[in-house]
């Protein structure tokens, strides 16, 4: 079955499938058969697709535009893409009252961020700078000692937890415990359709662990307050009840887990692209100045996040597509990030690209929060690694994540020399 057509036809061109394991092995191709052939379609599953940068910002824009999954009409969906009926389950429930706002609309949304966006902004992360620095030092000290190591497991994975951790205030000691819980949620990201029973458990386990963690942690920082961002927003919950017990959990979670996962696959990604592109590699390693335009050029290239959706609140017109308020809506982020109508040659690096309005961190009321940080973080780490490791290159294959919504490699065999 095809595609259909603004007119409302079908046709037998091609679909976003996100069952074909191809979307998670090696979408870009995919994409660009969409863009060319059907750039906005609705699915035979029911779900609308834009994969234009135009049509994909245009609905990132629109305040009709909601991330709240149940403002989607199931009706319009097929059986297997509609979440399950939970009425009556008191902890999933409880759960999707105390969802993260980055799954809230205003004004939970404007509430909940507002609470956070003290600690991202460009003169917070920008003091953050020396000590990155010296982390992404150590790291690779460490790293230059073993001359072969998993670049991701040595350096593209510690080192936006240890910045996160460090920010939050998690004691070192326990740090090594989220390694599984983080890797089940951002595999949860994708949808409950694509996962499996086992998958979904192990998320709702993951959720638990970490609530259980985090109360704990809190009551801790309510006795014993340190300079810290958890201790901020304990206080803040206790003292002008902006926050509920549910809310907090979340929002620590949600920090704790997209302060490093879209990070680490930005870095372990954009290693991967360099080194797939010798002369982009080698126009770094002549002008490292070019790190800064460089890191938002890797991110539009690689894009941790491949995908976002939205349900629309009341009828919009998108790309000559007609939406009904309850649609339900795929942008494939990647997708717009490869658009040749906005970025020319858009499947090789350009590490001077200006501008780059690439839809990496997102667009409009949820732009990435997190986005100076993750600029910051892979500014160094991509910079010093390219400086100190003149000849560094693959030791072996490098193999992603099977999963739709995140991207990035599982592992990133190099050898390193100084």
């Amino acid at each position: 079955m095809g595609a259909e057509t603004p007119s409302g036809t079908a046709t037998s061109g091609p679909v976003f499938d996100p069952f074909d394991p191809r979307w998670s092995e090696d979408p870009f191709p995919l994409y660009a058969e969409l863009r060319a052939h059907a750039p906005a379609h609705r699915s035979p599953a029911g779900f609308w697709v834009f994969t234009r940068h135009g049509d994909c910002q245009a609905v990132l824009r629109d305040r009709a535009a909601s991330v709240e999954e149940e403002t989607a009409d199931p009706s319009r969906l097929s059986e297997q893409f509609r979440r399950p009926d939970r009425t009556g389950d008191e902890l999933a429930e409880a759960l999707a009252e105390a969802r993260p706002f980055l799954f809230r609309d205003p004004p939970d949304h404007t509430r909940l961020r507002g609470l956070v966006a003290k600690a991202f902004t460009p003169k917070v992360v920008e003091a953050l700078r020396a000590p990155t620095q010296r982390l992404v030092d150590q790291l690779l000290d460490r790293a230059l000692r073993h001359g072969e190591v998993d670049l991701v497991e040595a350096f593209a994975y510690p080192l936006p937890v240890t910045v996160i951790c460090d920010l939050l205030g998690i004691p070192e000691s326990d740090r090594g415990r989220f390694t599984g819980w983080s890797a089940a949620l951002a595999r949860g990201l994708d949808p409950d359709f694509l996962l499996g029973p086992e998958a979904v458990n192990d998320r709702l386990e993951a959720i638990l662990q970490f609530a259980e963690y985090f109360a704990h942690l809190i009551a801790a920082r309510r006795a014993d307050p340190g300079d810290d961002l958890l201790s901020a927003l304990a206080l803040a919950e206790e003292h002008g009840a902006v926050l509920t017990e549910g809310e907090l959990l979340s929002t620590c979670i949600l920090l704790l887990v997209a302060g490093h996962e879209t990070t680490v696959n930005l870095i372990g990604g954009g290693v991967h692209a360099l080194l797939d592109q010798p002369a982009a590699l080698a126009q770094l390693r002549a002008h490292p100045e070019l790190v800064r335009t460089g890191v938002d050029e890797l991110l539009r290239f690689v894009s941790p996040v491949q995908l976002t959706a939205r349900s629309f609140l009341e009828d919009i017109t998108v790309g000559g597509i007609d939406l009904r308020a309850g649609d339900f809506a795929m942008l494939l982020l990647a997708s717009a990030n490869r658009d040749p109508d906005v970025f020319d040659d858009p499947d090789r690096l350009h590490l001077d690209r200006t501008p780059n309005n690439h839809l990496g961190f997102g667009f409009g009321l949820h732009h990435c929060l997190g986005a100076p940080l993750a600029r910051m973080e892979a500014q160094l780490a991509i910079g010093t690694l390219v400086r100190r490791c003149p000849d560094l290159s693959l030791a072996g294959d490098v193999p992603y994540h099977g999963t739709v919504v995140l991207r990035g490699p599982s592992t990133l065999p190099v050898r390193l020399v100084p």
